[in-house]
């Protein structure tokens, strides 16, 4: 029988959408994200199924370390680099990347005169995200400053990050690509600046290394799209099965506050998931699901452990049946749309009690 709600994750899909990253950026060294735990598909088991990538890149110090203690030798960026001397220390002795994006971090590196140790920074550009990094004149000298550093590997790499690589009809993209390679076009250094959208949707903008994300997870970038249209597969698949099914008469309703009323006699069947497992709390009625393969439609308020369907379709499903809630043949962007969201978020929701497996139940 199908357990209760599971995520089976395709490792294979994962070899295959880094294949892709390869085909839409021939030419440029990967550094792929596998930040907040590889967007919720387990950091150390999709790092195992990235070794081809040339490097990882991650949000915050302790991700890196994990990848180190677990056995990873490839280059790791840590995103947010460091935020005090603790976490410098971690780095150097992990022997991690950091990203250099506020004078905080020069200063505390300038405390380490006499360490021996190298770092490998990327010097990060503030080219419009206004998030992270230095701009104009702070940019060049933050360069200068970590050019006269003995701890700072030369030469130093160099680092910006779209912020609407995803809206192809935005001229921001090419501004930023243009301020970044004009303040950079004199230093030495790699250079990296294309996420997911920016692989797919910018390709003559590409630097050194890309970094991609999302598409890795078999996604898309752009609204309105699936990972399907870029030949990209879904790594997770969530499922769970049928524990109810029963008849409502014309006019009753389903769910917390009644928001749907059955408009004539429904068949309807209750599902094992729910907002405690990661299914979000705001998916409208209407949002498909699959039950043995078929597409239904989600009825009610999506409550903590269940969800209510409409099996007038189904005449044949009984307890137990299987239920895909996205992979499998149901994009997540599709689900995401319903539950006005983006498919990081469903990603990520994942929560614990959520078993997951390499291999699916048949």
């Amino acid at each position: 029988m199908t357990p209760a709600a599971y995520v089976h994750l395709d490792l294979q899909a994962a070899r295959h959408n880094l294949q892709q990253v390869k085909r839409y950026a021939p030419d440029n060294k990967i550094m792929a994200v596998i930040k907040a735990n590889a967007y919720g598909h387990g950091i150390s088991r999709i790092a195992e199924a990235l070794t081809d990538a040339d490097g990882f890149a991650v949000a915050r110090v302790d991700e890196g370390v994990r990848l180190r203690q677990a056995g990873f030798q490839q280059p790791i960026t840590v995103l947010q680099g460091f935020v005090c001397h603790d976490e410098l220390e971690l780095i150097l002795q992990n022997q991690l990347d950091s990203v250099i994006h506020n004078p905080q971090q020069i200063a505390i590196l300038q405390q380490h005169t006499n360490d021996k140790r190298q770092l490998r920074v990327w010097l990060k550009m503030d080219t419009g995200m206004n998030r992270l990094g230095f701009k104009g004149a702070d940019f060049n000298a933050a360069y200068q400053q970590l050019s006269h550093s003995a701890l700072i590997q030369q030469p130093i790499n160099l680092i910006s990050h779209f912020a609407n690589a995803d809206d192809l009809l935005d001229d921001k993209t090419r501004q930023q690509v243009e301020l970044f390679n004009q303040a950079t076009a004199d230093y030495p250094g790699q250079r990296s600046i294309a996420n997911s959208a920016g692989i797919i949707g910018w390709p003559n903008v590409n630097s050194d290394w890309v970094r991609p994300g999302l598409m890795l997870y078999g996604c898309s970038p752009f609204a309105g799209k699936t990972g399907a249209d870029f030949g990209l597969k879904p790594v997770m698949n969530l499922h769970s099965r049928l524990i109810a099914v029963k008849n409502v008469a014309a006019g009753e309703t389903v769910g917390y506050s009644g928001t749907w009323q059955a408009a004539s006699d429904t068949r309807l069947g209750v599902v094992s998931i729910g907002y405690g497992d990661g299914y979000h709390r705001h998916t409208r009625s209407g949002a498909p699901v699959l039950v043995n393969g078929q597409r239904v439609p989600l009825i009610g308020r999506v409550s903590m452990d269940m969800i209510t369907v409409d099996l007038t379709s189904q005449a044949n499903a009984k307890i137990g049946d299987p239920v895909t809630l996205w992979g499998g043949g149901l994009a997540i962007e599709e689900v995401a749309h319903f539950a006005d969201t983006i498919p990081y978020t469903l990603l990520c929701g994942i929560t614990q009690r959520v078993q997951i497996v390499e291999h699916p139940y048949t």
